[in-house]
């Protein structure tokens, strides 16, 4: 007796969510870290949700680290929510972790966003805990060998980024390098990604400087090495997102790679984000494939940008319906000094997607 359509796609989806495909990601789930826990002792290690066991040991030989790594995936999922806030799929499925739905558990091009952003971040947030002295085995990053430019110094505190980047990768790549951790294509789309994210922080990376000199003449200026901030970094693969090469696992030689789907004949560039399968439109929720939808969503009647209520709502149309909000105006400065203003109360109308 053949068993039903709807059956067997119920067990696919069912079985897509426990075989652990998604590993790399699920120590997103440290966002969810209770405060009382003070992972001061190693045992605590073990308590925190979502870790490999190559993660926990790192862990353990690293406690002075995981409090910076659990602000990193607190970080990384409110830079992923404001970095997609205007478009259909808007990353809220990210804070399902370490249970996450098919739109990340899949070789999706979010999931490779997802990947290449929590990357990127917990390196991020390292190399800035080393310049802020929270983390004992790291301090300020090397003063460059290049002269500094007419009328600059190098001095500061540069970004450790080299730190960041080398326990950044240990940490966040280690799930996928365990053996039996989804097939070997995903893994390969995977590590790439996470690489892709970490090639844009390295481009992050500019000179800073602070003036110095007599009532603000600039005369001499102190300068450094520093990373731009995290919702910079998250543009930027945003961008790589919109324009990601979709790929194939083929045969080159005597070893499988990815190669782009369409334009097989020549190597993925490592500056590009890749994925294996398409996503649907999210326009109707449908957790099968992980797609929240896009009803009761906010879009801009006047925009003609991805929050369009023309794109939001999928052609469904949208509801208009009345706002107060409350701001300061009024504003007046006293000699001194301090500022006082009054609170103004105004109606705006809003749109939502039918």
């Amino acid at each position: 007796m053949r068993a039903r359509p709807q059956v067997c796609e119920a067990l696919l989806f069912a079985l897509a969510l426990h075989t652990g495909v998604c590993y790399g990601i699920k120590w997103l789930a440290l966002s969810k870290t209770p405060a009382a826990l003070a992972l001061n002792q190693t045992q605590h290690c073990k308590q925190l949700e979502g870790l490999v066991s190559a993660q926990v040991q790192l862990c353990r030989s690293n406690l002075e680290l995981m409090r910076t790594v659990v602000y990193a995936a607190r970080e990384a999922m409110k830079a992923c929510r404001r970095a997609f806030a205007d478009m259909r799929w808007n990353c809220s499925s990210i804070e399902l972790a370490p249970n996450y739905l098919l739109d990340l558990e899949r070789g999706t091009r979010e999931s490779a966003f997802v990947y290449a952003l929590s990357a990127a971040t917990i390196s991020h947030t390292i190399a800035r805990a080393c310049t802020s002295g929270d983390l004992p085995g790291c301090s300020c990053g090397p003063v460059p060998g290049e002269p500094p430019g007419p009328g600059n110094r190098w001095g500061g505190c540069a970004d450790n980024l080299s730190y960041g980047l080398l326990m950044g990768a240990k940490f966040s790549d280690a799930p996928m390098k365990v053996k039996k951790t989804g097939s070997q294509a995903n893994k390969l789309m995977r590590l790439h990604n996470s690489e892709v994210g970490r090639q844009a922080l390295r481009a992050s990376l500019e000179t800073k400087c602070k003036c110095h000199g007599v009532s603000g003449s600039c005369s001499i200026r102190t300068c450094w090495k520093g990373l731009q901030e995290l919702r910079d970094v998250a543009a930027d693969l945003k961008t790589r997102y919109l324009s990601a090469t979709k790929v194939v696992h083929r045969p080159m030689g005597t070893r499988k790679h990815l190669v782009p789907k369409d334009l097989d004949i020549r190597p993925v560039k490592d500056s590009e984000l890749v994925y294996l399968q398409s996503s649907p439109d999210f326009c109707m929720k449908n957790e099968k494939v992980g797609s929240h939808g896009t009803q009761d969503r906010q879009c801009n009647k006047t925009s003609n940008g991805s929050d369009s209520c023309d794109l939001m709502c999928c052609g469904r149309g949208y509801n208009p319906y009345t706002d107060r909000v409350v701001e300061r105006c009024h504003c007046k400065y006293h000699w001194c000094c301090y500022v006082t203003c009054r609170r103004c109360e105004r109606t705006v109308e809003r749109y939502v997607c039918k």
